[in-house]
């Protein structure tokens, strides 16, 4: 009796971490994008659909630039030599134009895949 007392405990703790550790491994990374010289560097972007990611978006000109979608809804200013995530999906499989409205003939694609095994 005693040795269950502490094992029941202890087995509920390592199964939440075990719950912990797989929700962070599910996580989507974040996706870097850059604008330089008021072009989108890569000017394609893969995620995967049904979940949300954070694209931090890095503008090394001097001069601000804006992310903008409205295919997928995100308009966000970014200031001159700064960086800001931006928060996107969760998408369906498809490809989604963005562009900076500063600029815009400066484009760039999200490509949206599927996830493996759904």
């Amino acid at each position: 009796m005693t040795r269950s007392k502490y094992l029941l405990p202890l087995i509920g703790a390592v199964l939440a971490l075990a719950g912990i550790s797989a929700a962070a491994a599910a996580a989507a990374p974040d996706v870097p994008l850059t604008i330089k010289n008021q072009v989108f560097q890569p000017q394609t972007l893969t995620i995967p659909a049904g979940r949300t990611v954070k694209i931090m978006v890095t503008n090394k000109d001097s001069m601000p630039a804006e992310f903008e979608s409205s295919q997928f809804d995100r308009e966000v200013v970014i200031p001159g030599d700064s960086a800001v995530p931006v928060s996107v999906g969760p998408l369906k499989p498809g490809k989604y134009r963005f562009f900076n409205d500063f600029h815009p003939e400066s484009t760039g694609t999200l490509l949206v895949t599927p996830e493996h095994g759904r």
